[in-house]
């Protein structure tokens, strides 16, 4: 009989059988934000800028809520530049609604998604004046009911035309509130409610106009700017570019 013989596998392919795979790491629980250090961040920003701004442009409460409808996808640059000419002849919810959806988009034609939001401009100026006498209404439920409104848009309104103490998140604060963990969490209402929940009463009428500007100018999406970061000392984000 023929002898026969069993070809062993190479080295590298028993070695790769034997060795067992490196148990997947887990990722470093950050360390939480104290009260004192929240208190210490705002309190930085309040002393750079006292009186933080939105860089929305409006001229009253009504206008101010379509430039945050006109918002959304867009840059404020972008808005402005569409709404200074619309603005100046329709600064109403009854001038809107005469100017007419067709010239609306004319006028706004430079925005992303501009036929959808010149529809809800005019949509939600029709009901202003239906159900609230043609003023914009001070809740978040009433500003919701509105079309193209969304919870976002609530609370910027509600904010800057009212002064009321509430957190609008976006795309900034979002990452802001997860990156330095301050306030983490896995959608922006979780960010939103946490952040209500952690900054001092005193600094909450200017708070998402300083992480909005935050966001915007520093702690940048692809490449934050650590080396000038006023609160990169407190910073949690473990990538960060400095001590």
């Amino acid at each position: 009989m023929p002898k026969i013989t069993r070809k062993l596998p190479a080295k590298s392919v028993v070695k790769s059988l034997a060795a067992k795979p490196a148990p997947a790491k887990k990722p470093k629980k950050l360390k939480p934000w104290t009260a004192a250090e929240v208190h210490e961040a705002f309190a930085r920003f309040h002393k750079v800028n006292p009186e933080p701004k939105g860089e929305l442009e409006h001229v009253n409460p009504f206008t101010l809520l379509v430039a945050v409808v006109l918002s959304a996808q867009a840059t404020d640059a972008g808005v402005n530049k569409a709404t200074r000419a619309l603005f100046a002849i329709a600064d109403t919810p009854r001038k809107m609604i005469d100017l007419g959806e067709e010239e609306v988009r004319n006028y706004i034609k430079t925005i992303g998604l501009f036929r959808t939001k010149a529809k809800n401009v005019i949509a939600l100026s029709e009901k202003l004046i239906a159900e609230f006498g043609g003023a914009v209404p001070r809740s978040r439920e009433a500003l919701e009911s509105l079309p193209g409104v969304g919870r976002k848009t609530a609370n910027v309104v509600l904010n800057m035309a009212f002064g009321e103490h509430t957190m609008a998140v976006d795309t900034h604060v979002f990452r802001v509130g997860n990156r330095t963990n301050m306030a983490p969490g896995k959608n922006v209402l979780d960010v939103e409610l946490e952040l209500v929940r952690v900054i001092p009463g005193e600094f909450m009428m200017h708070a998402h106009h300083w992480l909005i500007l935050h966001g915007r100018y520093t702690c940048l999406a692809r490449k934050p700017r650590c080396e000038v970061c006023l609160i990169n000392d407190l910073c949690r984000w473990p990538e960060k570019t400095v001590a």
